[in-house]
């Protein structure tokens, strides 16, 4: 790896490594948005042939120290989510930029990382295009069982059905590829028979 994204990835994993959520994965306890963003990084890489610099950054720093903004600290509803979502891409860009800049990353590039983020250029841009995709993949893998818990089932699909419009036809077809419990699997058929 080029040593330059390693030292970011390292900073980046380092401001997450005090996430106090946990994510299981394959059998490890792992702080939550440290895994996220090396599964995020690692659908990136099998996304594109050759990403670039500021992608794999963007995707490693896509919910930098998330947990610093709670959700109920929002009104409940759409509109506060919306609210509470901005904020977040404020301070993931924020946090990633000035890892960035600590480490004398070219401004450029910096505001690229931030843009990507933000998700400014989404529906405009392929490295935001495949940004998306890796994070609808992640949410598949990691959280489409708690939220079939939390939801009834036509919600789930309904929910699935928005993340699979976000998403590239190549990455819908990774997504059924996925490792799903039968029931992940059933619902995410029903989510891709209402799309398509």
């Amino acid at each position: 790896m080029d040593p330059r994204l390693a030292r970011a990835f390292s900073a980046i994993d380092a401001a997450n490594a005090d996430d106090p959520n946990t994510l299981e994965v394959r059998g490890e306890l792992r702080p939550k948005e440290q895994a996220h963003a090396e599964m995020a990084c690692a659908w990136v890489e099998r996304l594109v042939a050759e990403p670039s610099s500021a992608l794999l950054v963007a995707a490693r720093a896509h919910h930098v120290r998330r947990w610093a903004i709670p959700r109920n600290g929002y009104p409940a509803g759409r509109k506060g989510y919306l609210v509470w979502r901005k904020a977040l891409q404020r301070l993931h860009a924020e946090t990633v930029g000035a890892i960035l800049e600590a480490q004398d990353w070219p401004a450029a590039e910096v505001a690229q990382v931030k843009d990507l983020v933000r998700k400014r250029r989404l529906g405009r841009d392929e490295e935001a295009q495949a940004l998306e995709d890796a994070l609808c993949l992640v949410f598949l893998e990691t959280q489409l069982g708690r939220v079939a818990e939390q939801l009834a089932e036509a919600h789930t699909v309904d929910v699935l059905r928005k993340s699979l419009k976000k998403m590239s036809p190549a990455a819908i077809a990774l997504a059924t590829e996925l490792p799903l419990d039968p029931d992940g699997r059933a619902l995410l058929a029903r989510a891709v028979a209402a799309t398509g």
